[in-house]
């Protein structure tokens, strides 16, 4: 049989199997085999007895073989009209598998996986067939899963339809392929969740693939089932915004499921595969409130479970709002606990009366999400055989996983993830761009606490999320693989070599890494530095454009290096990977760029008109332009591939502010001077004119502007200026096609000692009729220490926690370098995380680390900055114990409360800050302690202020980098 999915209409086509001869004899052969060469093409044959799946999957590969070769292999259902050739589909149970190979062989384990294929060639099974490729299945999503494998390896990407990545073209095609028993998978449940599809997918389907619904229908989910299964995912929350009709709505809708043997769920809000949003009409059932109308809430959802009575299904048992809300009708947690248990021995009782007497045999889960792990820890018991499903905090860290007893579940545990999100403290529905890292460290650390029931992965519209998609359904699939954290590298330089070519991967791969990162410090739809619900006004960023070498420009740059990547690589593609380059690399990284840039160049404006800069006006018109550069980009995406995406992107979902194009007013600029000169001051002491002090042996550059005011013209000169004083630019023009310059300063430090060590020194910086004295400053109080010691300069001290110099593990914990991860990209990690917290720390693991100062105070400020994790288990902590030379032992804790003031502003930024007081009694060597007390606590950095700043900084990834 072979289906077509053409709108709502289903056709058949099917043709009689005849049973293969039990007395074939088995010859297995490791010689290639050849789909295509020379005069040899190979047919494909599946059993008509067989799943409807294996139908499917039999043309899809045919297809798949076209674009690689330009044949169409034949596909069959007929044993005694196949000859030569062929590739073989079908289940290792099937009456016509049993041809071509003996099941008495196979090693009875692999016999008893689910989900698991064999690859096995055979040389001779008939009189009329030379060779035989078999993809047997031990079960209908085996044999899928296989084909697809097979697909992929020949040269057809997962993402062949969704991102237009081309099949890798070929004149012949051989395998080469060993007798291969896959793995079974890692984790039971794995699949995604379509979410806050207002703003792509939903428009996108009902405007252009789909209008013969208006709607995501059965047409459009048989493609993202498909895709589902090239990933070997087998899950799917259905769409269940207030633009979509209900997944049941459409008959075939569930129909598709059937066929591609999606197993079926819903999300938090959604018990009993309902739809709340779609499906509760209040005017008709009255309020969903199971205190005062639980005879209409009941009857709703046991006619759901009574219609899906056959379906492979994992019902959600709970309840809540209507649509992600709080459970109606309560007024305390003990009563939300009384309801609760009602609500699930009720919905329990009408799965066993429909569905399965013994009701522990149908897959439920209870989801952990929001209010629910507060109900969940103030003592609502969940029966043993329900899967708990832990949830991030929306923004990529989990809130909690299951402790020791709660790993013993029959029901086992599980996590709903985000790699998107609607909600405060703010949204990011727009791009993708959670950290790969993030989500390996997060989802191998659930794996590890036994939590492999079901992953699921909210992809807001499935486009951009692609890589994180792929990814998050890897790890799902094959966990042990990922253990290190390497492989995630690994993993991203093979996606991008696999969807482009060898030639490029490993530079498209970094490319996305370093859009990864700059993300992680402030994603996109973060940088108005603005929330939501409720909705704020954007407001100036923390970045500092007049000090700490000029965070602002520093970022600026990152995303225009970047850009002029993308740019370089697409000038080597060929023109059939251009669209596909568009959707996956450029458009996500030139979006970020200039989101960045609008609001960079907008802080600049405004702080240019503080001190009256002509360049404000400049800066100003970068900014629009930034926003004009997004509605173009926009615009190319919805118009690509001749137009088959238009729809889906939408460069202003929720329609906040962050996305408008900025209103930046000047009226600030009124100054009577000509011009003006700004110093680079970074923790210096204001009223004398300084450059930040230099350090022996250090490379730092410092900067001064000169820029224009009222003038229309000035020249500008550097004098007075030390032999051992480098410059970038001694003498000038400003004019009204450049109203600023600026001039960099570094020492060199071989003519620095031939003048005689000098401490100070000064320079003469003239602009017009203005000239300002600045005076320099040279420490040598570190020139006997090593390069790669960490000294204090300029009152401030940067520990990054890879870089201790002693590293002590107890018996059972220790610190752990994570590559990758975090702003630093290497923090430290307590583990092992399967261990219980430690009472005393004289038995936990203790990082040492030295600190060179030249400042003595008892006002100095130790800032700890750690990953914004959450406690490991609900009745967790997350905390460390800091040690300031030989003062008492300060526990410290990064855990933070619901959805509180710190929380946000952890995740808007990744960071969790936390300040100490410390003394600094001496100068020279200071040594820092940091002891592990609870496990998974990620350390990033570590900042020592020994002076209050008068300058705030953000010290961003780019800062991090070069200071």
């Amino acid at each position: 049989m072979r289906y077509f999915f053409q709108g709502l209409t289903l056709l058949i086509f099917s043709t009689t199997v005849i049973a293969c001869s039990s007395n074939t004899k088995y010859k297995a052969t490791t010689a290639g085999f050849e789909i295509y060469k020379d005069q040899n093409k190979a047919a494909i044959l599946y059993d008509s007895k067989g799943d409807d799946l294996d139908s499917i999957a039999a043309y899809l590969l045919s297809d798949d073989i076209f674009k690689v070769t330009g044949y169409q292999p034949k596909v069959h259902t007929d044993y005694k009209n196949v000859e030569g050739s062929v590739i073989v589909i079908g289940s290792l149970q099937s009456e016509m598998m049993a041809a071509f190979i003996n099941k008495k062989t196979i090693n009875t384990t692999f016999l008893n996986q689910t989900e698991s294929y064999l690859y096995k060639t055979v040389e001779n099974p008939s009189k009329k067939i030379n060779k035989a490729f078999l993809i047997a299945g031990t079960d209908a999503r085996g044999t899928a899963f296989g084909v697809f494998d097979l697909s992929k390896k020949i040269g057809v990407s997962p993402w062949n339809w969704w991102a237009d990545v081309p099949a890798k073209k070929s004149i012949k095609l051989v395998l080469n392929q060993p007798e291969f028993y896959s793995k079974e998978p890692s984790v039971s449940y794995r699949g995604i969740f379509i979410n806050d599809e207002d703003w792509g997918l939903q428009p996108w389907a009902a405007h252009n693939y789909e209008p013969e619904t208006g709607d995501i229908g059965p047409k459009t989910y048989a493609k993202v089932f498909e895709l589902l299964l090239r990933l070997k995912a087998n899950t799917i929350w259905p769409a269940m915004h207030p633009s979509t009709k209900a997944f049941f709505h459409y008959p075939g809708n569930r129909k598709m499921a059937e066929l591609y043997h999606i197993a079926l769920g819903s999300s938090h809000a959604e018990p009993m595969l309902r739809n709340n949003v779609d499906e509760w009409d209040e005017h008709k059932n009255g309020r969903f409130n199971y205190k005062t109308n639980k005879e209409n809430v009941f009857k709703y959802w046991e006619d759901r479970v009574k219609e899906a009575k056959d379906i492979d299904g994992v019902y959600t048992i709970g309840m809540r709002g209507v649509h992600d809300s709080g459970m109606e009708g309560v007024k305390s947690k003990e009563e939300a606990v009384e309801v609760l248990s009602k609500v699930i021995a009720d919905q329990r009782g009408m799965i066993k009366k429909h569905i399965n007497s013994d009701v522990t045999k149908v897959p439920q889960a209870f989801t952990v999400y929001k209010e629910v792990l507060d109900l969940y820890k103030n003592g609502l018991e969940v029966p043993e055989d329900i899967t708990l499903v832990w949830t991030d905090d929306n923004y990529g860290y989990i809130r909690s996983l299951s402790n020791k007893e709660e790993q013993k579940r029959v029901g086992g545990g599980g996590v709903y993830y985000h790699a998107s999100y609607w909600g405060r403290p703010h949204d990011y529905l727009w791009l993708s761009s959670t950290n790969p890292y993030l989500i390996h460290e997060e989802m191998m650390k659930a794996y590890e606490l036994n939590n492999k029931e079901i992953w699921i992965l909210n992809v807001g519209d499935i486009k951009p999320a692609e890589y994180n998609m792929q990814l998050f359904m890897d790890m799902a699939y094959d966990a042990e693989s990922f253990k290190n954290p390497l492989a995630v590298k690994k993993h991203k330089e093979a996606f991008f070599k696999e969807t482009f070519n060898e030639e490029l991967g490993t530079e498209i791969a970094a490319i996305k890494q370093k859009y990864y990162q700059l993300a992680f410090e402030r994603k996109p739809e973060f940088m108005g530095w603005s929330q939501t619900e409720r909705t704020t006004p954007i407001y100036k960023t923390d970045y500092n454009a007049l000090s700490y070498g000029d965070e602002i420009q520093q970022r600026i740059d990152a995303y225009v290096s970047l850009e002029n990547r993308v740019d370089l690589v697409e000038e080597k593609l060929p023109e059939e990977m251009k669209s596909a380059f568009f959707q996956l690399v450029a458009y996500p990284v030139k979006g970020a760029a200039n989101m960045n840039k609008k609001f960079m160049y907008k802080d600049k404006a405004l702080t240019y008109a503080a001190q009256s800069r002509k360049s404000a006006y400049q800066y100003k018109k970068l900014a629009n332009q930034s926003y004009q550069n997004i509605v173009a980009l926009t615009k190319e995406y919805n118009t690509i591939s001749n137009g088959k995406w238009k729809g889906m992107m939408d460069m202003k979902p929720r329609r906040l502010p962050v996305y408008d194009n900025p209103e930046i007013d000047l009226s600030t600029i009124n100054d009577k001077d000509l011009v003006g000169i700004s110093v680079e001051d970074t923790l210096t002491v204001k009223g004398v004119d300084y450059l930040p002090t230099f350090y022996v042996k250090d490379k730092a550059t410092y900067f001064v502007d000169v820029f224009l005011k009222s003038a229309n013209h000035a020249d500008w000169s550097v004098n007075q200026l030390p032999k051992w004083l480098g410059v970038s630019q001694k003498a000038g023009v400003l004019n009204d096609q450049k109203t600023e310059d600026r001039i960099l300063f570094s020492i060199n430090w071989e003519a620095w000692k031939q003048a005689g060590n000098p401490k100070n020194g000064e320079i003469k910086i003239e602009v017009g009729e203005l000239s300002k004295n600045i005076q320099l400053l040279v420490s040598d109080s570190y020139q006997n220490i090593s390069t790669s010691g960490i000294v204090e300069k300029n009152n401030l001290a940067l520990v990054y926690a890879e870089n201790f110099v002693a590293n002590n593990s107890s018996n059972d914990q220790s610190w752990k370098v994570s590559k990758g991860l975090g702003h630093s990209q290497a923090v430290v990690q307590a583990s092992a995380i399967e261990k219980t917290s430690k009472s005393k720390l004289e038995n936990g693991a203790v990082l040492t680390y030295e600190i060179f100062t030249e400042t003595i105070t008892d006002k100095a400020t130790l800032q700890l900055v750690a990953i914004p994790t959450h406690p490991l288990t609900t009745d967790g902590k997350v905390r460390i114990g800091v040690q300031w030379n030989d003062e008492p032992v300060t526990i410290v804790d990064f855990k933070t409360y619901g959805r509180s003031s710190e929380w946000k502003q952890n995740v808007l930024r990744n960071k969790a800050r936390k300040n100490l007081k410390v003394s600094l009694k001496k100068k020279g060597k200071q040594t820092l302690k940091i002891y592990a007390v609870d496990a998974g606590v990620s350390l990033d950095y570590v900042v020592l202020n020994t002076k209050e700043s008068k300058f705030p900084y953000h010290l961003g990834t780019e800062t991090i980098i070069s200071r």
